[in-house]
């Protein structure tokens, strides 16, 4: 029988990788990477991170030919490796293609160097079967060896740590060159290209640190660039437009009219959506510029990132881009009188709250809805969180409450995922007809729905869920809420909240400019974990742990509080 194999160009590339790997140490590899760093630098990043691994990209026929290969090299690799999210992403961004159509995996076999410490070689693999589609951006990747790198793992990352290391390579003419928080497992990397003098035989390097650092890493993603302080402050005063550049494309529906590889004039698409050439021109340069489109030779192209305000596509946000550039944005005009106030601009502007206001227009509402899908995202790591999986593994029949759960988004996610689960929705009942119409294909008969407010929770379930709830009130009727789960909750049940925390130590993060649109528009704010252990503590809960989500979103697990135990009355005894 004839196997297959990978192309010479991988063998050869995979076999020098495996040497390299082995043959390196972490400190000898700084030295040749940044050229300029004095002994306390060196000291400071050989102290903190170690060569962990080096990365190539390679391009199978088949599985087995994969296998076979990893073999010959003296490599093993179990199971079928982890989806890659970075580098799926800049291959679709580089060659412009539907990033569905790549399944980039990533496998790390082990190798030893000299002294028996351990090392990986991080193998990204994109199968390519003869003929496919796919073959040219494999031999173009093969030449260029963009996904090639050297990687150092931190040990012990914090915040501190994180910018401190960054600042060292960019000080030594590292460029900052992407990065990204991978779910699937828990780790941020921040990618460098070399600088010009390196001599390693890498142009790009890896700093890797296991948890989520995307705090840490929206500064490594938009740097300063040394930019003038009013011309940084201009391009901040401009963000309005950004909000309605985005808003426009959404109402003109130029996403559904552009294509994602072939190019459009402004003319042919102005057209098409009923606009003026030249204005629309205008616009099309803007979103360019924001990485919604992109230019080329023939005309305009939708990016992947632009895809996602496509009405029907999968993810949608283009209810967001819509309601942050309608009611929101106008409301956001009275941001000064909300701050002197205390009131919402929201409220000020339309003259009520906003659920009372979208609930006299229903088509607000079901935007408002559709807006809160459309960050729905944040929730596909969670139906594997230990709480529902121990439920759904359960002999006897566990039910799920989702309070307030909105079109039942998660709890169909989590009835999906465990069919041995039963689903409660609790929710305004203009939301539950609309839920149940979604759920009911999904759940068959494993959910039932429950018209009310917070102070009906039903009591006796096994898990309560608590999703993008509590930012939308204050500490007062947080506690409120969270008494009446407390109440609803048997001694063994679990509740799981999701929310956005604030970091503790100020850096960058969604959760901070949510806190300021919550403060301007609903009244509510987001809060750190901290804050929330101690509402949890008032209303008779423990805070057991948290654990990162994608969009910046955390999961809270809580748990019924003991009560304590009653010692006897002193004299108090068995009638002696």
């Amino acid at each position: 029988m004839t196997i297959t194999t990978t192309a010479p160009g991988d063998t050869a590339r995979l076999r020098a990788t495996v040497d390299f790997v082995r043959t390196q140490d972490t400190a000898t590899l700084l030295r040749l990477l940044l050229p300029g760093l004095d002994g306390l630098e060196l000291r400071a990043l050989a102290d903190r991170c170690r060569f962990a691994h080096a990365a190539l990209l390679v391009f199978p026929p088949n599985d087995r030919a994969l296998r076979a290969e990893l073999t010959a090299c003296g490599l093993a690799a179990d199971g079928p490796g982890q989806p890659s999210v970075v580098v799926r992403q800049r291959l679709a961004e580089r060659h412009r293609r539907d990033i569905t159509e790549l399944d980039v995996r990533i496998l790390r076999p082990a190798v030893q160097d000299a002294d028996g410490e351990r090392r990986v070689v991080e193998v990204f693999t994109l199968t390519v079967p003869p003929g496919s589609e796919l073959t040219e951006l494999a031999a173009s990747e093969r030449t260029q060896d963009n996904e090639a790198h050297l990687a150092f793992e931190i040990e012990q990352p914090d915040p501190l740590v994180l910018r401190g290391l960054c600042a060292i390579f960019a000080r030594r003419g590292a460029v900052p060159d992407g990065g990204g928080y991978n779910p699937h497992e828990d780790g941020t990397v921040f990618y460098f290209t070399a600088p010009a003098d390196a001599k390693a035989g890498y142009r790009r390097m890896e700093l890797y640190a296991r948890g989520d650092h995307r705090d840490v890493l929206a500064a490594h993603l938009t740097p300063d660039h040394g930019r003038p302080p009013a011309e940084t402050l201009l391009r901040l005063l401009t963000g309005a437009w950004t909000t309605q550049a985005l808003a426009a494309c959404a109402h003109l529906r130029l996403p559904e009219a552009l294509d994602l590889r072939t190019g459009t004039t402004p003319e042919a698409l102005a057209q098409e959506v009923g606009a003026h050439p030249d204005s629309l021109a205008t616009l099309l340069r803007y979103l360019a510029m924001l990485g919604v489109v992109a230019q080329g030779p023939d005309g305009f192209r939708l990016t992947e990132t632009g895809a996602l305000l496509r009405a029907d596509g999968p993810g949608s946000m283009q209810p967001l881009a819509l309601m942050y550039g309608g009611p929101f944005y106008q409301s956001f005009a009275l941001l000064t009188q909300a701050v002197r106030s205390g009131r919402t601009g929201f409220e000020q502007l339309f003259g009520q709250n906003h659920f009372d206001y979208f609930a006299r227009h229903p088509e607000l509402a079901d935007r408002f809805d559709r807006s809160m899908a459309a960050s729905s995202s944040m929730f596909e790591p969670l139906p594997a969180h230990p709480v529902l999986v121990a439920a759904g593994r359960a002999a006897e029949p566990r039910t799920v409450v989702d309070v307030a759960g909105g079109n039942g988004e998660l709890l169909g996610r989590v009835l999906a995922a465990h069919p041995g689960l039963r689903g409660v929705l609790l929710e305004r009942p203009h939301v539950i007809e609309a839920a149940r119409r979604r759920l009911a294909p999904v759940t068959g008969g494993r959910c039932t729905y429950h018209a009310g407010d917070f102070a009906e929770v039903p009591p006796g379930a096994d898990v309560y869920l608590l999703a993008r709830v509590l930012h939308d009130w204050d500490d007062d009727r947080c506690r409120a809420i969270l008494r009446h789960c407390a109440r609803a909750m048997p001694a063994h049940a679990d509740l799981l909240i999701v929310e956005r925390l604030l970091p503790a130590d100020g850096s960058p993060s969604l959760a901070t400019a949510w806190d300021l649109h919550m403060m301007c528009n609903v009244g509510g704010r987001e809060r750190t974990a901290d804050h929330y252990a101690r509402l949890l503590e008032d209303a008779g809960l423990h805070l057991v742990g948290h654990a990162p989500l994608p969009l910046d979103a955390n999961v809270l697990h809580a748990r019924r509080t003991a009560a304590p135990t009653r010692l006897p009355a002193p004299g108090a005894g068995d009638g002696a």
